[in-house]
């Protein structure tokens, strides 16, 4: 754990020997085309002058080209000599430093982590490694569907690396980033950051790298689902609104999770049925209630094709599996239904109370 956790801070320091080496270059390229054109002006020709600079910032000492005889030729050899050899004694520390985090790169096995991730194609890509983003990763490594994480978090990422994930760690928001991961041959991209303003970004960067990317995307605020399918997602997720009606489905249909329990075969047939979009359910009609004492048909009906019903429980013991429209559903009856669309309002249907007929002034129920 400390390892993984050392070797993703020092990823971060990999880009500095990189960007000292550059600037060094670009220095001393400065100091040679300087000096140069310094000897020129002073009448020498180009090569001779090209030949001076060189032999002075590396050091050689081979001696003067042409005789240093005025003070701005002494001023010019003398400021190469400073700046041109001091950059030189940068640049080669740079290259030092440059040549020892490629072989603590090796070491730590960071560029073998990126180069399984080069490897990926068609692959889930996670940007986000918090609380769903965990839970995402453990059921997509449970299926063995190949993804990689993208999280800037040093820690999250040491987390990752521990229970065997791919992982990069980086700005979601940076395209660069996103590159990084191979959004370009990624098939689905789940942002699912606490953040919507970033996931809204992260959505539009994404989109624009493959247009062909399934984009799933979290938001806070029921405000933001609009901005994020208008950014490109194909799918918005709202984990509070998800959390919400969670809640009330276990009150609408209390006696599912026992009776998906207690069966195998009934287990496998809700997880089928949930491909096709499709819902398993188990409701209980109340003593009282605006279902009770209404045929299968009726039901149904009233349901408008939210749900059928597809077996009958009664408190005698009978069951009736596929029961006709004829068969009326009586108090305490366990009914098993096949829910499609909003599985809320399809238990309100059966939770709710009888309405009380009227005949002209005389109300019944």
């Amino acid at each position: 754990m400390a390892q993984d956790r050392t070797g993703s801070d020092a990823a971060s320091l990999f880009a500095s020997p990189a960007r000292l080496l550059v600037g060094t270059l670009i220095f001393v390229a400065i100091v040679f085309v300087a000096a140069v054109s310094a000897y020129v002006a002073a009448g020498w020709p180009i090569a001779d002058a090209a030949y001076m600079v060189t032999l002075t910032i590396f050091s050689v000492g081979y001696g003067e080209v042409r005789p240093i005889a005025t003070p701005y030729l002494r001023v010019v050899t003398i400021a190469t000599m400073v700046l041109g050899c001091t950059g030189m004694i940068v640049l080669t520390g740079a290259l030092v430093q440059m040549f020892a985090a490629i072989q603590l790169r090796r070491l730590l096995g960071l560029d073998r982590m990126q180069t399984l991730i080069e490897r990926l194609n068609g692959h889930v890509v996670i940007c986000g490694f918090g609380r769903i983003g965990v839970q995402l990763a453990k059921e997509l490594h449970a299926a063995g569907t190949p993804f990689v994480i993208l999280e800037r978090d040093g820690g999250k990422i040491a987390e990752a690396q521990t229970l065997g994930y791919l992982c990069h760690r980086g700005e979601a928001t940076e395209e660069s980033a996103l590159r990084a991961v191979r959004i370009d041959r990624a098939k689905i991209l789940a942002t699912v950051l606490p953040d919507d303003a970033a996931n809204v970004f992260i959505t539009l960067s994404a989109r624009n790298i493959n247009p062909d990317l399934e984009i799933i995307a979290r938001g806070e605020a029921p405000t933001t689902e609009s901005k994020l399918l208008h950014a490109g997602a194909d799918k918005v997720v709202l984990p509070t609104h998800i959390g919400a009606e969670r809640i009330a489905e276990m009150i609408l249909y209390p006696s599912t999770a026992g009776f998906i329990a207690d069966s195998t075969e009934m287990g496998q047939m809700k997880r089928g049925l949930h491909e096709f979009g499709l819902e398993l359910e188990m409701v209980v009609v109340p003593d009282k209630g605006a279902m009770t004492g209404v045929t299968v048909g009726e039901a149904e009906r009233r349901g408008r094709g939210a749900f059928f019903i597809v077996q009958i429980d009664h408190a005698n013991g009978k069951s009736i599996q596929h029961p006709g429209e004829e068969v009326r559903l009586e108090a305490q009856d366990q009914v098993l239904l096949v829910v499609r669309g909003s599985r809320v309002s399809a238990g309100a249907i059966f939770t709710a109370p009888a309405q009380r007929q009227r005949t002209g002034r005389t109300f019944f129920g």
